[in-house]
């Protein structure tokens, strides 16, 4: 009896021990899984894209080309219109949901191809979804350069004026204030008032000039294949949106130099024979090639 009630007692202790130890393992793999998550979690907030800042490329470019104090773009800056709607494109093009139509036999080239919808999915994102709807539904399909003009407004066909979408950068203005970018102000300008959308979070517009700035300074690669496509995009389009120079505007005159002279070698590259090598985005050169030809 005494025998039994030992081995008894040594049982309910080994069963006791290997309990422990398991739970000791999964106390283990939960802090690791957990520094694992807080790891991820501050390198998103050191690189800026946290879910709460995350920006699309329309944001971006909008929130270069804003007055800081004034909380508006130039009046005299009549390039950011269009230079939005190719963000558009390009943005839905790095989401999965367009690409260009198949070069053929004939290999047409960039501009002559059509924009195919790949996938009709929301984006979660109302002028990005927007625009998708308009390019699913239109047949015939269009071009680049057509839906640029078409998303613009920029169309003498009164049965096309349709597709216009309204009040962009309002839109995207009201996007950052959700974010927590920017704030809403009334300002008056003698014969009328005006909403303005003054910088309310500076950190978040320094990273992202101070991104732009990195990627022709300190981490130029010399070659657009090696850099982050998004990246690559927001260079472009922001010298096509005319506020690229709002980025450089703090650099000394030798970093200024050096980054225009970059930039400048990016402009003179072909679309074309860009679009051909591996590992690119085809929408993304035609769009650049729409707004450099």
């Amino acid at each position: 009896m005494t025998s039994l009630t030992q081995r008894s007692s040594g049982l309910v202790q080994r069963r006791t021990e290997a309990s422990r130890n398991a739970a000791d393992k999964d106390r283990t793999s939960g802090e690791e899984d957990d520094e694992t998550r807080r790891g991820d979690e501050q390198d998103d907030d050191d690189t800026g894209d946290s879910k709460e800042t995350r920006l699309t490329l329309m944001e971006e470019v909008l929130l270069l080309g804003l007055k800081d104090r004034e909380g508006y773009t130039s009046f005299w800056n009549d390039c950011i219109s269009s230079g939005l709607r190719g963000c558009m494109l390009i943005e839905l093009a790095l989401r999965g949901r367009l690409q260009l139509e198949a070069c053929g036999m004939r290999r047409k080239g960039l501009l002559a191809r059509k924009v195919i919808c790949k996938s009709d999915a929301p984006t979660g994102d109302v002028l990005l979804d927007e625009a998708l709807k308009h390019i699913k539904d239109t047949q015939p399909p269009e071009t680049v350069q057509s839906w640029i003009e078409l998303l613009s407004g920029e169309t003498w066909n009164p049965l096309k004026l349709h597709y216009q979408l309204r009040n962009v950068r309002e839109r995207l203005a009201k996007n950052l204030v959700e974010k927590g970018v920017l704030t809403t102000e009334k300002q008056n300008f003698l014969l009328f008032d005006m909403t303005t959308h003054p910088l309310t979070n500076n950190n978040i517009k320094q990273r992202l000039i101070k991104k732009v700035q990195e990627a022709v300074l300190d981490k130029w690669v010399n070659d657009p294949h090696r850099m982050d496509k998004r990246l690559l995009a927001l260079i472009f389009l922001a010298h096509s949106s005319d506020v690229l120079e709002n980025a450089f505007a703090p650099l000394l005159d030798d970093q200024y130099d050096l980054a225009m002279k970059r930039v400048r070698h990016l402009l003179e590259l072909e679309p074309e024979g860009e679009s051909m090598k591996s590992n690119t985005n085809e929408l993304l050169w035609a769009v650049v090639a729409a707004f450099t030809k």
